[in-house]
């Protein structure tokens, strides 16, 4: 199975084209103020309109309202939303039956012990996204740079789809997906030269090295999914 590559955080027609011709599966665009990463819906608007059709739209919020969902999905046309907060499992379920869209949700991993919820979500969500959990003081909970111990997914029995982000860069994503059989990666300040400024050779050099993973004999001795 070929591994899911996306790229998060665009926000100029330029990275987004470079992504897409490089052969991002998905890209990521995000609506939190807190990020140096957020989007306008104007903009959205636009950039949406160029992805359309070439890759899978993903729309990243944070403990996003309704009203807020609404404007983003109007605007935008995402084809996955990518909740990255504190959503519950019963305000997951509310959000795929108000928009119809499928959802991913982003848990935020340091210890074994955060993977205690997942049961629940993964029982709602149409696909899970591991996250490094970020410092205390952060002001966003992603997008920080930070990487977790991949070994806490090692023996991971999940159905679900699943994608693995946090301190991803061109030279860890191979180990990365060694370690926990993920069937998808994901990247954001791993591919910029400072935050929020995405670099067009960056994210050239992740996406081949991702590639080269579905090329490893021994991660497909491993059975990634």
């Amino acid at each position: 199975m070929s591994l899911i590559v996306k790229i998060c955080g665009l926000s100029t027609r330029e990275t987004l084209d470079v992504a897409l011709a490089a052969g991002a599966d998905m890209v990521g665009f995000v609506f939190f103020p807190g990020s140096p990463r957020h989007l306008g819906l104007e903009a959205a608007r636009e950039l949406g309109r160029q992805a359309k059709g070439r890759a899978i739209k993903v729309a990243l919020t944070v403990d996003a309202d309704d009203a807020t969902l609404a404007n983003i999905v109007e605007a935008l046309q995402p084809d996955i939303l990518q909740l990255h907060g504190r959503e519950t499992a019963a305000r997951l379920r509310d959000i795929r039956q108000s928009f119809g869209l499928p959802v991913m949700k982003a848990i935020a991993v340091e210890s074994a012990s955060d993977l205690a919820p997942l049961p629940g979500l993964a029982a709602v969500a149409d696909r899970i996204l591991f996250d490094a959990r970020a410092p205390s003081e952060a002001t966003r909970p992603g997008g920080l740079g930070a990487v977790f111990d991949w070994h806490v997914l090692e023996k991971l029995d999940l159905r679900l789809p699943f994608m693995v982000s946090g301190g991803l860069h061109a030279g860890n994503v191979v180990e990365a997906v060694r370690v926990t059989r993920a069937g998808g990666v994901d990247v954001s300040s791993g591919v910029e030269r400072a935050a929020g400024i995405k670099d067009p050779e960056m994210i050239r050099a992740f996406i081949r090295a991702a590639r080269a993973v579905e090329n490893d004999t021994a991660l497909s001795a491993s059975g990634a999914r």
